[in-house]
């Protein structure tokens, strides 16, 4: 994963990927679990947000979390000891350039790594090339154009699609979750499925008003003021009225809607 990750590096950022995992555990993952004796590659597991839920949904699989940062690996590897993993080995690698031969893997799992390539259906090939054949590939990802809110706000939805700006210049697509299905197929996989998998968020659910809509999504764009008013996308006053309108629809007459795309398929 050669290409700027535009949201940063930063403890906050780290914070906010930690967040989000735990927040969406039972969304993304109550349905993903390998069977005893698998091995599986995680491609970008970054700071192993999402390599602890899968370890411990799988205790007797084997996992290989690579990702191209070395400080995002130590983080990782930090974290997964903090949890008394001990079915993982971390590895840092380009998922362009994998060091592992054809036919590694029984499984493949990446979460919210396509969306910061420019070369999304070329990494889903390489990938396809390191499963046996029958072996499996899990994949997760947003699409910031699916986000809804109440009370409404053009101020916010133009703070959101600054993010979506960035993402493209820097050879991403945050709207990547909605080209799942075409991507894999494209990349050589059978029995492709994609399930949509909405967060809906309004005041009887307050957890996931803090943990979803406060510390994952608009944390995030919060993350992007300073390149997003630097590159002349947004003017300061317009984007800060943004965020404070993505705080407000965690009041009580608040509503906050975002969807995940979750696919499968399968190694020919």
């Amino acid at each position: 994963m050669s290409e700027p990750y535009v949201h940063g590096h930063h403890p906050r950022e780290h914070e906010r990927l930690q967040d989000q995992a735990g927040t969406l555990v039972d969304l993304l993952h109550s349905d993903t679990a390998y069977p005893a004796g698998s091995k599986v590659l995680e491609a970008g597991c970054g700071v192993g947000a999402q390599t602890v839920t899968l370890a411990q949904r799988s205790p007797e699989a084997r996992f290989i979390s690579v990702d191209v940062s070395a400080a995002s690996l130590a983080q990782a590897k930090r974290t997964a000891d903090g949890a008394g993993l001990t079915n993982v080995e971390f590895q840092q690698a380009d998922i362009f350039a994998l060091p592992f031969e054809t036919g590694s893997f029984d499984h493949v799992f990446v979460c919210f790594v396509l969306e910061h390539l420019s070369r999304p259906a070329e990494a889903l090939a390489i990938l396809n090339g390191l499963l046996r054949p029958g072996g499996t590939i899990t994949v997760i990802e947003g699409d910031h154009g699916s986000t809804s809110f109440h009370p409404d706000s053009p101020a916010a939805h133009a703070a959101i699609q600054c993010q979506i700006e960035l993402q493209r210049k820097a050879g991403g697509d945050s709207l990547i979750g909605r080209r799942l299905y075409p991507l894999m197929v494209a990349a050589g996989f059978d029995a492709v499925r994609v399930s949509p998998r909405m967060v809906y968020v309004d005041s009887s659910r307050p957890d996931l008003a803090d943990g979803f809509t406060r510390k994952t999504f608009t944390a995030m764009i919060e993350g992007i003021r300073g390149p997003a008013i630097a590159s002349g996308l947004i003017k300061a006053k317009r984007f800060d009225a943004g965020v404070r309108d993505l705080h407000r629809t965690t009041e009580a007459d608040g509503v906050f809607c975002y969807t995940f795309f979750k696919a499968t398929g399968t190694c020919r």
